[in-house]
Parts: structure tokens; C-alpha cells; sequence
């Protein structure tokens, strides 16, 4: 018995003994390409043993047990998890989850969980940035994000305008920083759209204030497409080929309509010149009207081609991987001249592991894009030019080389033809950049601790060549040919080093990141312009050469700046389980523009509070995800003009008793200027339910621009000098709401809605007359406190005098000498006077209200997508039409024509054709500033997707931009960047067909 008892003894404490045998294990972590995670997250569950994946994608842990069950978890992937046999060495791969591709946000030097975010980003994918043909990919977020008010841009080339929770600045409102892989950049118009993964859009001065005096006008992360390591080449090709047409086009009176107006206007001369068209021309079936009626905008547009292709290829070995590609853009105006705009691109991007520890990387872009600039006077002409009139007229023998016509032969003052100007021009602009940036890595402490350093040069030349040719219109109207050349160059070098610890511990992770920034910007601008140009018929005289030696006098200039700067900053992130969230960051700035105190330093904080991970809200049935945010920043603006003044010595005459005495004054003023800075709070809250099929997010904030530069009026001088004088206020509202649903195995479907509001004011002015004037005397923009900015400044119109006895029973009427047909003003002050103390705030060009949606669905193998944006709140000065203050013997657009009062009771809205040449009609009012609401189906996309053993990957599809705006607005269109129709480019419809194939 005592054996036996032994005997079991031994067994158990040989079973105890095999039980506690540890070993250690090790292995790797990959995708389903095989190509390695690195910061995988390895961990034994149920026992604090745990790694991370190197570079490489291998783990080791020690102290395990056969039996033991780890986890595998990676940001964006599946989680898996894996049970420890007797096999030492274990290979893992992951699959892609898509539902939480989109958890990884792009933030200021570095990434971060989209759950962590305690600011206010907005993320936009590369899918929704392609459906839209544009030469700027901007122009893609239009009606996308909430906040981001983007005005499109008409000519071919030319940048849309950004601005970021509104207006905040006097000098330069939309200068919008862009930060593509890493890299700072004033204009992003050399960047193809098929080249970009996504887009974010750091609205909040939390979420800016890392990038610091660039970030005041908010700022825009681009990541472009890289390719993965252990991946064979995949080839891509995407293009497409479309027409742009004009939409809205301007009705402008026609032959009767004008004539008529003519002979109503009481003017003589008007009429006269009508019967002298007459007599040139003949007569229509109506007598008193010429046999010409000349639709002058159908004369000088046409529908225009644009075209977009892209092709290139990516991949990568064991430890490289690469992105090169290729792009050809084209685009035509739908002005018809030489009007038009081609770029051509090259891009790489490559990475290298050096070793475990060391990686570098190099991203180059060549630019060459080509310009040829539109005369935007032909826009005015074409608005002004009377329809009586050809376009060619033969009985003008003395033009040439065409036979154009002119008004002048008639009686009118101006030529008014748009032809000669469009035709005889050529202005062309060659754009070259070249774009590099290098960076090294280097992990001190694997997997917690590197240092990046990141230098980068954007060299850009700007070639500029403008030519008018002679030509003659009759009448003695003569234009001598001229040249202008103007050589630019700017060259932006940035140098930063940035040191990242980053540390999980229990419930606690940390990310701390510390950085300097070094910043150099110079221009060189020369020009020179000349005249009377030899053999100017062939372009190979385009040059300055060739020119009247004697023309260049005080026509040759050239300028050069440069500005430096250096930055130290820091953040640091910390969660605490997952749900209670701190962001802050501190940046200190120095700028040689600011000679008084040029260093600025601006502090951020956020936090945040995951609501939907506590234990009174984990078991319910509804919330799924609900988070609240709270952050506070400031930010430094050095994008304004830098400290400057002047000395000024005047010669005076001045008398003393009997005698004249002759002597000097001295002024010295000087801009001594110091930082703008935006101080802004942001309050939001994140919320999903219905399985998270319905997410909506929320902020509303408060942004002020202190020690805002102004243009501060100085009596003693009688001029303007910016300085540091003025708060000025933005605030609103933003709301985002989206409903995704997989409904079935072929169908899901998508609904989503933006919401903003704005409100724009001077808060303080400092200046002796309390408010800021701008615009022209007669077109007056004001300043003023508790007013938008650059609000339109004039009288508020009650009406039209309707009879005589309106007019006798009016003093105001009386005294100014009105008749029936002329504008009722209101008197503001009631002191029987209208005069400028009656001018009130007539309204500002930023909406108030800015909407946008989208609609798409997924059915088997086709997509849909449709996208629709407006705005409520915005006016617009009709300058084109006030001009007549200018020139009154010129068309004008139907709507006046159609609209105008010709006998009691017609209208009480517009004025008399009398009245449309009288001065106190064409004051400035609510009859000129436009209401300037719209609504626009933005976009409309339909694809097909081929799937097939025998053909690559391919999608066709068909896309509409712009198909349906509607507005009341007089005029092409309602977006007008700065809110003055003049002579603004028409923005067309675009509708294209394109592919794209993946091989």
C-alpha cells in the first residue's frame, strides 16, 4: 500500500510539474497578401503576456503555455485569435475588415483612432473626391463637409475658394493650409484626384493648432495611395472624356425689347441711335426696330472639351514598396478664344526598410502645366454690347483684320464688341513645379520610441507671356500690339523633426510627440512690358526683343521676398480604458515677419468622454455609440503683410504776418504689427444607433481673430496703414447625419445630410472713424461693429413712385425732382432727407446657411450616387448691371427689360428706362444686391461593374456635375467668390463617361 501511495505521489507532482511547463513562441502577423503588419498587438488572454509586431511583423512571447489562447488585433483588421499547441513557430493572417478601414484618422504629424478625436475632423474618402471632374480636387468637397464653404471656380485651371468656418482675417481669407504626406503647401492644384486615399479636414483650433501660424484659415490632410510591401505589381488605369456647357445663361434684351427702352428712356440721343442702326442695317418687321438682333453670349461661348487620364502602378518586395504614376489633364474654356488649360504629371512614392529600425522614404511630383488665360473683359462686353449690332459688320472697311463691327459707328461711346479683345489676345501662363520630400525613421525603442525627420522643397515657376495684336475697328479706334513677360519663382523649403513615445499600459495609453519646424519662403518676381512689336503676326516674335526699346521706360520692375521661420511644439494623447480622452498641444512660433515681438505662443486642450462605454449604457438596446467633446485653442496668423512704413517729407508754403515762408513736414508711420490670433471653442458630440447604421455628429463653435490687422485710417496723414486693431467673430452650427445599410447580399443603400450655420461680425474696431470702408465710392462695402465683414453698404428701397400725385405728396420727391417710374428710398432717420446717414447694411456675400446630401445605392454590379448642395443668406452686388452709373448707352438683361416700370402699376420694383439713367436710381441699394440662394443636384454618378475571369477588374461609368442649379439670382451663377458680379467666369455643367481597369 505504501508503494502504490508513492507511486501516485510521483505521478501527480511528474503531472503538477508537466502542467507548469512555460516555453516561449514566436511568429509573424500579415494580410491576406502577406505583406507584414507592424504594432500588431499580440496578447495571451486571461494573463498580462503580451507584444507588439516589429516592422517586419514578428512577435515573440515568453512564459506561455500549450493550451493558452492569444489574440491578435490590428486596426482595420479582423480579430483573431489563435490556441498554442506543441509548434513554437506560428504565421497569422488577418483579413481586412471593412467596417473599421475608417477608424484610423490622419491627424497633424501622425495618426490617430477616429474614436480617440476630441477635435472637430471631418473625412472624406478617395471615392466621393473622383466622382467629380475638376482640375482641383477641392472642388470634389463641395457640399461634402459641413463648415467648408467652397466656392467653384469657372475658368479652366483656376482653384476653387476654401474657407473653413468662415471669414476671420482682412488680408487673406482663404489662404487654407494643405498638407499632403506630411508636406505643407499653399495650393494643391498639381495634385490629381485618382492619386488620393482621403482627405481630412481640421476644422477646430484643436485639431489645427499643432501646425500653428499656417493652420489660422483651417487646414486639409491629404494621404495620397502608397504601395504594400510583398505585393506584385497591380497596374491601374483610370479616364475620363466629357463636354462642359454653359447653364443659366443670362437673358439680355433683345433688338425690340432694347429699342423700345430706347425710346422710353426720354434720352434723344439713345434714340437716335437706334434709327442710325436703322439706316445701316434696315429695318425688322417692325419699323422703329433694326433688322439686327445680335444674342451676344450665344456669340462668344460654345460647349468645351475636358479630359482626364491617369495611369499607374504599385507594389513592393520584402522590404520596399512603391506608388509611381502618370497623369494627363486637359480642359477648355467655354469662352471661345484661346481659352484653356493642360497639365502633365509624374509622381513617386517609395519606402524603404533600412532595418528593423530604420526606414526612409522619398514622394517627388513634376508638375508642367500650361495656361492660356481667358480676357475677362469679354464677359463685360458681352453684357454691355447693344443687340442692334453684328458681329461682323462689311460696311466697316476700316477694321482690320476682321470686319468686326463697332457701337461707335452708330453714336455710342464705346466699341462694345467682345471679339476684337478675345480674338486679338493671347495670354499664356507655363506652371512648373517640382515637389520633393525626404524623411527618415528610426525606432530608438522598438515599438514605443522613434524620431522622424522630414525635409522637403517645392520649387515653383511661373512663366507669364501676354501679347495683344493690332488692330483697327473703324472710327479712328486703333490698338497698337504690346507685350508682357513676367518671370516668377518661389521656393518653400520646410525641415521638421518630430519625436513619438508611445506606451499602453493596463487601461491607460499615451502617446507623447515633441517637434521643431523650420520654415524658409522666398519669391522672385521680374516683368517687363513693351510695345509696337515687330513681325507681331508670328509667335516667334513674341518676345521682348522685338519690342520698341523706347516702350520699356517705367515698364520694368522686379521684386524679390523672403520670410523665415521656426517652430517648437508638443502634444501629448492620453485614454483612460478607452473612454475618458485628453488632447493637448502647445506650439511656440517665430516669424521674421513681425519685428516687434515675433515670437507667438498658442496652446490647445480637448477632451473627451466616451458615454457609450459605461455600465449604465452598455446593456441598452439603442445607443451604440455616443461620445462628447469639448476643446479650446488658439491659433497665429502670420499669413498678412509683414511689418513695414514709411517716412514721408512733404514741401509746405505757409504764410507768417506779410511774409511766405517755405519749409518741410516729416511723418514717420509704421506697421509695427504682431501676431492675429484665433482663439476658438468647439463643443460636439458623436453619436450612433440602430446598429450603427444611422451615425450623427455635431459641434458648434465659437472662433474669434484677435488683434485682427486692419487698414486703420490716420488723419494726420489722410491714409490707411494695417495694424493690429479689431476682434472679429465666427460662429455656428454644424450638423452631419448618415444612414448606411446592407440590406441584402446585392443591395445597400446610403442617405446622408450636412447642416451649417454661420454668423460673422466685427466685434471691436479700433479706428477714429468706427468702421472700415472698402470697395469703391460707388459700389460701398462697410465694416462696421456687430456687421459682417465686407457687407454691402447702401439704401433700402420701398418702392416706385407710381403717379404724379405720389410724387406731389412726397417732399422728398419734390425735392429731389423725381417723377413716376423712380425708386421710393427709405428714410432711415427720419428727417426728411435721403442722404448717406439713410445707408444701412444691405447684407454680406457668406451664406448663412449652407446645406449638402448625398444619396447612392449598391445593386449587384451597378452603383448609383447622386449629390445635392445650396445655401440660404448670401447676397450679391449685381455690379455688371449697376455700371450703367458708368455708361448708359449700353444693353442691359431682360429682366430689367421685362420688369421695368412703364405705367402706373406695372412694377414697383424697378425702376423706368428714364429712371435706369438718373442718379438717384443708381445709388447703391437693395435694387443692385441680389438675393443669392440656391439650390444645385451637385452630382450624379452610374457605374457597372465587370466581372469576369477573361477581362481585368473594369467600371464604367457615366457622371453629370453641376446638371440643375436653381436660384433666382440675375446672372450665370450664383457663386461669386468675393461676392461682386462683374465680369465673374460662368461655372458649366460637366457630363463625362469614363473607366477605369485594374490589372
Amino acid at each position: 500500500m505504501k508503494l502504490k501511495l508513492i507511486t501516485v505521489f510521483v505521478m501527480l507532482i511528474s503531472y503538477i510539474g508537466m502542467a507548469q511547463e512555460t516555453k516561449t513562441i514566436s511568429g509573424t502577423v500579415a494580410d491576406n497578401s502577406n505583406v507584414p503588419l507592424p504594432g500588431a498587438q499580440v496578447k495571451i488572454i486571461g494573463k498580462e503576456i503580451f507584444s507588439v509586431t516589429d516592422f517586419d511583423g514578428n512577435f515573440s512571447l515568453e512564459g506561455v503555455q500549450e493550451g493558452d489562447i492569444f489574440r491578435v488585433t490590428f486596426l482595420g483588421f479582423k480579430t483573431a485569435e489563435v490556441t498554442i499547441t506543441a509548434e513554437n513557430q506560428y504565421s497569422v493572417s488577418l483579413e481586412e475588415d471593412s467596417a473599421e478601414l475608417d477608424e484610423v484618422v490622419v491627424v497633424g504629424y501622425g495618426t490617430q483612432k477616429k474614436r480617440d478625436l476630441t477635435g472637430s475632423i471631418a473625412t472624406i474618402d478617395a471615392e466621393e473626391i473622383q466622382k467629380t471632374p475638376a482640375s482641383n480636387v477641392m472642388q470634389s468637397l463641395q457640399g461634402k463637409v459641413s463648415g467648408v464653404q467652397i466656392v467653384s471656380a469657372g475658368a479652366p485651371g483656376n482653384s476653387p475658394t476654401v474657407r473653413v468656418r468662415g471669414l476671420g482675417t482682412f488680408q487673406d481669407a482663404t489662404n487654407v493650409l494643405y498638407v499632403v504626406d506630411g508636406v505643407l503647401y499653399d495650393n494643391i492644384d498639381f495634385l490629381n484626384s485618382k492619386d488620393i486615399k482621403s482627405i481630412n479636414v481640421l476644422k477646430d483650433a484643436s485639431s489645427s493648432a499643432i501646425y500653428g501660424v499656417r493652420a489660422a484659415n483651417g487646414v486639409v490632410i491629404i494621404e495620397t495611395k502608397s504601395g504594400k510591401r510583398n505585393q506584385k505589381p497591380q497596374f491601374e488605369y483610370d479616364g475620363y472624356i466629357g463636354v462642359q456647357t454653359a447653364q443659366n445663361v443670362v437673358d439680355m434684351a433683345n433688338a425690340e425689347q432694347f429699342s423700345t427702352m430706347a425710346y422710353e428712356s426720354g434720352s434723344d440721343a439713345d434714340a437716335q441711335f437706334v434709327r442710325n442702326a436703322i439706316d445701316r442695317y434696315g429695318a425688322s418687321s417692325n419699323p422703329d426696330v433694326p433688322n439686327v438682333d445680335t444674342d451676344w453670349y450665344d456669340e462668344v461661348m460654345r460647349d468645351a472639351m475636358i479630359q482626364n487620364h491617369s495611369i499607374s502602378v504599385s507594389g513592393g518586395a520584402e522590404k520596399v514598396s512603391y506608388s509611381v504614376g502618370t497623369n494627363y489633364f486637359s480642359q477648355e474654356g467655354i469662352l471661345d478664344m484661346k481659352n484653356e488649360y493642360e497639365r502633365f504629371n509624374i509622381r513617386s512614392k517609395v519606402d524603404v526598410n533600412i532595418s528593423d529600425r530604420f526606414k526612409t522614404g522619398v514622394n517627388t511630383v513634376f508638375s508642367n502645366a500650361t495656361k492660356y488665360l481667358p480676357e475677362d473683359a469679354a464677359w463685360f462686353n458681352a453684357y454691355f454690347a447693344v443687340p442692334i449690332m453684328p458681329v461682323i459688320d462689311p460696311l466697316n472697311t476700316d477694321a482690320s483684320p476682321v470686319s468686326y463691327s463697332n457701337a461707335q459707328l452708330l453714336g455710342y461711346r464705346g466699341t462694345q464688341n467682345p471679339f476684337p479683345v478675345m480674338d486679338y489676345s493671347n495670354n499664356r501662363q507655363k506652371i512648373r513645379k517640382f515637389l520633393a520630400s525626404m524623411y527618415f525613421q528610426y525606432e530608438i525603442i522598438p515599438n514605443k520610441l522613434d524620431i522622424k525627420t522630414t525635409y522637403s522643397h517645392n520649387l515653383t515657376s511661373l512663366e507669364q507671356r501676354n501679347v495683344s495684336l493690332p488692330y483697327q475697328l473703324g472710327n479712328n479706334y486703333q490698338q497698337l500690339s504690346s507685350i508682357k513677360r513676367a518671370d516668377e519663382t518661389y521656393s518653400n523649403q520646410y525641415w521638421d523633426n518630430i519625436l513619438t513615445y508611445k506606451d499602453h499600459f493596463g487601461d491607460h495609453d499615451l502617446t507623447v510627440m515633441a517637434g521643431t519646424s523650420y520654415r524658409d519662403e522666398a519669391s522672385n518676381t521680374f516683368s517687363a512690358t513693351g510695345q509696337n512689336i515687330k513681325g507681331i503676326q508670328l509667335q516667334s516674335s513674341w518676345y521682348l526683343d522685338y519690342a520698341d526699346p523706347e516702350s520699356f521706360n517705367n515698364n520694368v520692375s522686379e521684386i524679390g521676398k523672403r520670410y523665415y521661420g521656426i517652430s517648437y511644439f508638443g502634444r501629448v494623447s492620453y485614454s483612460f480604458k478607452d473612454k475618458y480622452l485628453l488632447y493637448g498641444t502647445f506650439r511656440a512660433d517665430g516669424s521674421s515677419k513681425f519685428s516687434k515681438d515675433p515670437w507667438g505662443y498658442f496652446p490647445s486642450v480637448g477632451l473627451g468622454w466616451v458615454v457609450s462605454d459605461e455600465d449604465f449604457l452598455k446593456d441598452n438596446n439603442f445607443i451604440d455609440f455616443l461620445k462628447l467633446r469639448t476643446s479650446w485653442g488658439k491659433l497665429g496668423n502670420d499669413n498678412v503683410a509683414a511689418s513695414a512704413g514709411s517716412n514721408t517729407i512733404n514741401v509746405i508754403t505757409v504764410p507768417f504776418g506779410d511774409t511766405q515762408y517755405t519749409g518741410t513736414t516729416s511723418t514717420s508711420v509704421y506697421s509695427d504689427n504682431t501676431w492675429e490670433v484665433i482663439e476658438e471653442k468647439n463643443f460636439g458630440v458623436d453619436l450612433e444607433v440602430f446598429d450603427s447604421r444611422l451615425s450623427v455628429k455635431a459641434d458648434y463653435y465659437i472662433r474669434d481673430t484677435k488683434d485682427a490687422i486692419l487698414p486703420v485710417f490716420i488723419p494726420i496723414i489722410n491714409t490707411s496703414i494695417n495694424r493690429n486693431s479689431g476682434t472679429i467673430r465666427n460662429q455656428g452650427l454644424e450638423l452631419n447625419a448618415n444612414w448606411n445599410q446592407q440590406v441584402n447580399d446585392d443591395f445597400s443603400f446610403s442617405i446622408g445630410a450636412n447642416f451649417t450655420t454661420l454668423k460673422n461680425e466685427a466685434v471691436s474696431i479700433e479706428d477714429s472713424k468706427g468702421y472700415i470702408d472698402s470697395g469703391s465710392a460707388e459700389f460701398r462695402q462697410r465694416t462696421q461693429v456687430g456687421d459682417p465683414l465686407f457687407a454691402f453698404y447702401g439704401y433700402e428701397r420701398l418702392g416706385v413712385y407710381q403717379n404724379q400725385a405720389q410724387i406731389d405728396n412726397d417732399p422728398i420727391a419734390v425735392a429731389n425732382n423725381l417723377a413716376p417710374g423712380d425708386l421710393i428710398f427709405k428714410d432711415q432717420n427720419g428727417d426728411g432727407i435721403i442722404d448717406d446717414a439713410d445707408r444701412v447694411i444691405l447684407g454680406s456675400f457668406l451664406p448663412k446657411y449652407t446645406y449638402g446630401g448625398s444619396i447612392g445605392f449598391n445593386y449587384k454590379a451597378f452603383d448609383f450616387s447622386m449629390n445635392f448642395y445650396g445655401q440660404i443668406g448670401n447676397k450679391i452686388l449685381n455690379r455688371k448691371r449697376g455700371e450703367i452709373i458708368f455708361t448708359q448707352d449700353t444693353n442691359m438683361d431682360a429682366d430689367l427689360a421685362t420688369n421695368r416700370w412703364h405705367g402706373e402699376g406695372t412694377s414697383n420694383s424697378y425702376p423706368s428706362s428714364a429712371g435706369l439713367r438718373k442718379q438717384w436710381n443708381q445709388k447703391l441699394s437693395d435694387f443692385w444686391v441680389e438675393d443669392g440662394d440656391f439650390f444645385r443636384i451637385q452630382n450624379i454618378q452610374l457605374g457597372y461593374n465587370i466581372k469576369s475571369d477573361v477581362i481585368p477588374q473594369t467600371r464604367i461609368y457615366i457622371t453629370a456635375d453641376r446638371p440643375l442649379t436653381v436660384f433666382k439670382y440675375n446672372g450665370f451663377n450664383p457663386e461669386v467668390p468675393n461676392g461682386v458680379d462683374r465680369q465673374t467666369y460662368p461655372i458649366p455643367s460637366v457630363y463625362t463617361v469614363g473607366m477605369n481597369i485594374k490589372f
